[in-house]
C-alpha cells in the first residue's frame, strides 16, 4: 500500500487542539502522502475563545465563525482535511448522530493512525470526552454487527496527544516524534488560531524542550523539535527496538 492510500485520523475537542498538540505530526504525515482528516468536535466557543468575547458585542455565532475560520486555515497550512461537527462547548456532547458519523469515518477511512486527547484532564473536561468518545467509536467501528455501513475496522493504533498540564493529566510521553523538518509550517498554523495568541510562544517552547528530550533518548543530534504522545493500546512487535 502506498501512502497515498494510507490515513491518520484525528479527533479535536476543540478548533485548536490539533494545532498545538499535533500540528507537527499533521503536517509530516501528510507531507508524506497520507491523507490527514481531523474531526473538531467543537469550536472551543465558550472556555477557549476568550480573547472574542472581549469585544464589544460579540455573539455566540460570531466566535464559532471566526474559530471555524481559523481551524479551516490552519488545517489548510498543515495540509489536512477537516470536518466540523458543532458539538457544544463547556460542555462537549455528542449526539448519537456524531457518534455515528464517526463510526462512518472510521470504516470509511481505515486509519493506520489514530490522535486524539488524553484520558484525563483535570482544566478542561471536554478534552478527555472526546478522547472517550474516539476510543468508543472506534470499538464500534470494530464490531461487525454495529449497524453502520463498510468495512469493519480493523486495529489501528491510538494515541494520545500531549495535555497543557502533563502532570497533572497523567500523561506520559512514551513517543517522541521529530518534527523538525515541519515545525515551520506548524508555527504558521499556530499563528493563524489568533484567538489564542498568548499559546503560540509557549507551544513553541514545548516544541524546543520536547526535542531535546528527544536527542537525549536518541543520540540524533539534528533532532530539533519534537512532540510527545502516550499510547493507549500496547505497541505489538517482532523485536524490541
Amino acid at each position: 500500500m502506498s501512502n497515498a492510500n494510507k490515513t491518520v485520523l484525528v479527533v479535536s475537542a476543540h478548533a485548536a487542539d490539533f494545532v498545538w498538540r499535533a500540528g507537527g505530526t499533521i503536517a509530516l504525515y501528510a507531507e508524506r502522502g497520507y491523507k490527514v482528516r481531523i474531526l473538531c468536535l467543537s469550536y472551543g466557543e465558550r472556555g477557549e475563545s476568550e480573547r472574542l468575547w472581549k469585544q464589544p458585542g460579540m455573539t455566540l455565532e460570531h466566535v464559532k465563525e471566526s474559530r471555524r475560520a481559523e481551524s479551516q486555515k490552519a488545517a489548510d497550512i498543515l495540509g489536512a482535511e477537516i470536518r466540523f461537527f458543532d458539538s457544544g462547548d463547556y460542555p462537549l456532547r455528542a449526539s448519537e448522530e456524531t457518534v455515528q458519523a464517526m463510526v462512518a469515518e472510521f470504516r470509511e477511512l481505515q486509519p493506520q493512525v489514530v490522535l486524539t486527547h488524553s484520558l484525563a484532564d483535570p482544566y478542561n473536561p471536554d478534552h478527555p470526552e472526546a478522547c472517550q468518545l474516539t476510543i468508543r467509536t472506534r470499538v464500534y467501528a470494530q464490531a461487525a454487527g454495529y449497524p453502520a455501513e463498510g468495512k469493519k475496522l480493523e486495529a489501528p493504533p491510538l494515541f494520545m496527544f500531549e495535555p497543557h498540564q502533563p502532570e497533572q493529566c497523567e500523561f506520559k510521553p512514551q513517543v517522541l516524534l521529530d518534527i523538525t523538518s515541519v515545525f515551520d509550517r506548524k508555527r504558521k498554523a499556530m499563528e493563524s488560531m489568533e484567538a489564542q495568541e498568548h499559546l503560540w510562544q509557549y507551544y513553541t517552547d514545548l516544541a524546543l524542550r520536547r526535542g531535546t528530550q528527544a536527542v537525549r533518548n536518541s543520540g540524533r543530534k539534528e533532532i530539533k523539535y519534537a512532540e510527545a504522545f502516550q499510547r493507549f493500546y500496547p505497541q505489538i512487535t517482532s523485536e524490541l527496538t
